[in-house]
This record gives structure tokens, sequence and C-alpha cells, in this order.
């Protein structure tokens, strides 16, 4: 039996955390016909008793997930360019950003976010190892390096030009196969009193929402921030203060600096501590982790008994967003386009083709509208209160609605 060690710390990993199953890559969208050379791989999911780290055992490499045709562009939820926009405005007012300042988005996809520090005539660079959504980026006028980041690309960028005032990365430290030398990469391009900024999903709110979804080969780690702490100091960072965000289920965003740099460390850091320390996150074989695989599996079961019932009334159902988290969910749950006639999406390089492993059509946004089924499964939950305001018109006309995390639920 082959022994699997952590990304991180080289230290043997325990037992699964949860097992979803062989599932194909949840952001490779398939033409009609090539539903047969479909590959899938396990989805598994241990915790390192060492350094805490949760983390998939898989070893998918990245450049066969993050190709040139990787199809998620963050544009397309209003909601998050939003969310850029109050963060440019937050860090330019916190930092005193201005033209003479410098900064980086490491994974900055179609430029979403550092279009508004442009905007601001502050200095930016995308780096973003897919060149779709960098085309679209560089197109905006945002300098875009097509690179995967870690310590090679960070010296290479610090030897040509001026070191980052702050650095960005949003929803990527989950992507990165070596957390270790990703993690690296900003300790060489930081200034020395420069701020990295850091979100993702936490692990706390993965476990207490059963957000089993958010599970993917794409996310190689399900962090806390336990384990993240253990990383950066790895590497001489520091986190000095924590914001909670509502994004993605529940995220946190952290503050980091060197370890030799004047920021104040605030309560929030402490307070985040205590609280993972109160859910047992900081106990490898604890009742948090333990008892997590039977909620998603009482996740799967409600969504079936809503699906045999409707169809048993013969009602028709459909599904709004072709998100990699539905596709997780749809594929643990063994659902196919039997089951769910389509998905609207409003990504245009979703549209036409199939999802991955179920295999349900994606439609546009207006031919849902035209087609009005008897109920809409919204995917991506975390966006429901939106897509649920912009499908407005169908509510009216008779249509429900309906998520599936944590338990399925009409909204």
């Amino acid at each position: 039996m082959i022994e699997i060690r952590c990304r991180f710390c080289r230290k043997p990993l325990g037992a699964p955390f949860v097992d979803l199953g062989n599932q194909p890559l949840a952001n490779n969208y398939l033409k009609p016909g090539e539903e047969d050379r479909e590959r899938t791989f396990p989805l598994v999911v241990r915790n390192c008793p060492s350094c805490l780290l949760v983390q998939a055992d898989h070893s998918v490499p990245s450049d066969a997930i993050f190709t040139a045709d990787y199809a998620y562009f963050s544009s397309y939820s209003t909601s998050w360019v939003e969310h850029a926009r109050c963060f440019a405005e937050a860090m330019t007012a916190r930092f005193g950003l201005s033209p003479i300042s410098k900064v980086f988005e490491i994974a900055s996809n179609d430029g979403y976010l550092l279009q508004h520090f442009r905007a601001r005539n502050i200095p930016v660079l995308g780096v973003e190892p897919t060149a779709g959504t960098a085309a679209v980026a560089a197109a905006k006028g945002i300098p875009t390096e097509v690179a995967f980041f870690g310590r090679a690309t960070a010296e290479r960028l610090a030897a040509a030009g001026p070191r980052a005032d702050l650095m960005a990365a949003n929803n990527v430290l989950a992507h990165v196969p070596d957390i270790g030398d990703f993690i690296g990469g900003f300790s060489v391009l930081l200034a020395p009193q420069g701020v990295a900024t850091f979100e993702f999903p936490h692990l706390l709110n993965l476990i207490e929402r059963v957000q089993f979804d958010t599970i993917y080969h794409e996310h190689y780690s399900y962090l806390s921030l336990a384990a993240v702490e253990r990383i950066l100091a790895a590497s001489n960072l520091r986190v000095f203060d924590i914001e909670p965000l509502a994004t993605h289920g529940g995220s946190l965003r952290l503050f980091v600096c060197h370890q030799a740099a004047s920021h104040i460390v605030t309560p929030a850091v402490a307070a985040t501590r205590q609280a993972e320390c109160a859910a047992g996150l900081d106990l490898a074989d604890g009742a948090a982790y333990r008892d997590f695989a039977p909620k998603v599996a009482a996740a799967r079961s409600s969504f079936l008994e809503f699906l045999a019932t409707a169809k048993a009334n013969g009602k028709t159902i459909a599904a709004y967003g072709a998100a990699a988290k539905g596709n997780t969910f749809l594929n643990y749950c063994g659902v196919t386009s039997a089951d769910i006639d389509y998905v609207a999406d409003a990504s245009h390089a979703k549209q036409g083709r199939l999802l991955p492993g179920s295999h349900i059509p994606v439609i546009s946004p207006a031919e849902l509208t035209a087609r009005r089924p008897d109920y809409v499964v919204i995917l991506p939950w975390n966006l429901a209160e939106e897509i649920s305001a912009q499908l407005a018109p169908m509510r009216a006309a008779g249509t429900r609605f309906a998520v599936a995390i944590p338990s399925m639920r009409m909204l």
C-alpha cells in the first residue's frame, strides 16, 4: 500500500475525511460528442495529523486542470466584481496606495479586481496561468503574466521591477498543489512593509455548514487559520489581521506581512484561533472531522428524494449555475440529464456544452426563462440571492427555486 504524505510537511496523512468517489474535473465542460473521452479521478480528502492541513490526496497535475480553455471567468458574477471594487477602495484607503505604489494579483483571472486599482491610476500586474482568461484581462489594459506562481516566478518578477506594496490572492491558495512553494513566492515579491491578502473559504464553515460541494480536484487544500499560519511561518510571514467574509459560504481574508514588518496584530487573529479551537479543528481526529461524512451522505439522500418525488409528480426540473461546486454535488449524487433537464448559466463559454460527469446540457438564462420549468435548483448556493433576483419573473410565473446544501429546501 502506497503511503500518502502531506503536501506541505511531508508527514503521513490520516484516514479519509470524506470520500466523494471518482469524479471528472469539475471545470472540464464537454462539447457534445466528447462524453466517451471523459476521464475521472478519485476525490478523497484527508487531514494531516501533523500540520493540520486538510487536503485532497490525488495527484492530478495543475496544468491538466488550468488549461488554455479553462471556463471560469470571474466577471460573470456581478456580486463578485462589486466585492472586488470594495476591496480596491478599502485597501487604497487603508494602506495609502497611490500612483507610485505597485499592486499584484496572483491568479488574476480576467482582470475583475485589478481593473479597479487601474482606474485609480495605481500600477498593477496580474499573474494568471490560464491563457484564455489572461487574454480577456489584457484586452482591458491589465498587464498580465501567463504563468503559475511560486518562488521561481516571484524571483523573475522581483528582478524585473519593484516589489509589491500590495499582493492579493483571492480564492487561489486552495488551488495550488505545492502550497509551500506558492507562499514562498510572496516572501520574495512582497516589499519590506508590503501587505499580502489571502481570501479563502474557511474550513470551519465547510464543516459546520456541510459545504462538501466546494471539494473538487482544483482545490488541493481546505484551509483553516491554524494550518495556514504554519505554512506562512515557514516563509517568515505572519498574519496581522483577519476579516470574516460572507463570500463563498463564509471566508477569511488574512492580512499578511513579513515577520519583521511593523504591522500591529489585531484582536481578530486571536478570536479566529479561539473559534477554531472551540470547534475542535486543532485536533486532527476530533469529532468535527469524524462526523462530516455522515452529514454529506444525508444531504445526498434529501436531494435524491426531492428529485424522485418531483419526477413522480410529472414536474420539470432545471438547474441554474454551471459552477464547479454544482458539478461535485451532482456527480456525488449520481445525477444525469435524465434527472435534471438542463442547467442555465450566464457564461457564453459554457453555453452549448455539457456538464462534466452528469452531461446535463448548458443553456442561456434567456432560454431557461422561455422554457419555464416547474423547479430550478440553484447550484451555486452562495449566489442564491443574486440569482433569485435575476430570475424574479420566473418566480412570478410559478417556477419554484431550491438549494440543496446543507439539505434540500425551497427558497
